[in-house]
């Protein structure tokens, strides 16, 4: 037995619990959770599809950190637009070290292959960094396409449901102007 086969054994655990924490940052969790179909829920179906590849390619010991950036950028495109900061977004990355760990060393038999997850730990810092820097350009298209979106008044249509709305120096303001 080898750590290639344990990881083999646990790889639909150690997935579901990873998908599990993911899905829990959300406000909404309740329903990402238990809806496993991608069309009614694209966030939950996302992130399972997406985990699972990456684990795939993060137990490989030679696998190539580009090969990270499509399941990555899967699950950055969708963290980016909610209200995440850089490192919640980007947190849950990192807990799949945490969640191998604990499967392995509850089990008896496989808890010696603790000591030889370096590579597996190594891949995950390398996805973290990769995902990272995919949330960073995913915020600054956002933030150009919103530049955009003012400087060609189509701002008007999209911030407010009626005009008086742009009477408001500071949205947090609760008073009202009149017409």
């Amino acid at each position: 037995m080898d750590l290639a086969e344990a990881f083999r054994n646990y790889e639909d655990k150690i997935v579901d619990r990873w998908v599990d924490y993911t899905l829990s940052s959300y406000k909404s969790s309740t329903f990402f959770k238990e809806s496993r179909d991608k069309f009614s829920n694209p966030v939950g179906g996302n992130t399972r599809e997406a985990l699972g590849e990456l684990f795939k390619l993060l137990v490989k010991k030679d696998t190539d950190p580009k090969a990270f950036v499509a399941p990555l950028d899967q699950i950055m495109r969708i963290r980016s637009i909610q209200e995440f900061t850089a490192s919640e977004a980007v947190g849950p990355i990192h807990a799949v070290k945490h969640i191998t760990r604990e499967f392995l060393t509850q089990d008896s038999e496989r808890k010696q292959f603790v000591v030889d997850l370096y590579d597996f730990e190594f891949n995950v810092d390398l996805a973290i960094l990769a995902a990272f820097d995919l949330y960073s350009q995913c915020r600054e298209r956002l933030y150009k396409v919103r530049i955009k979106e003012i400087k060609s008044g189509t701002h008007i249509l999209t911030d407010s449901k009626c005009p008086s709305n742009l009477l408001k120096k500071d949205k947090k303001d609760p008073v009202d102007f009149p017409l």
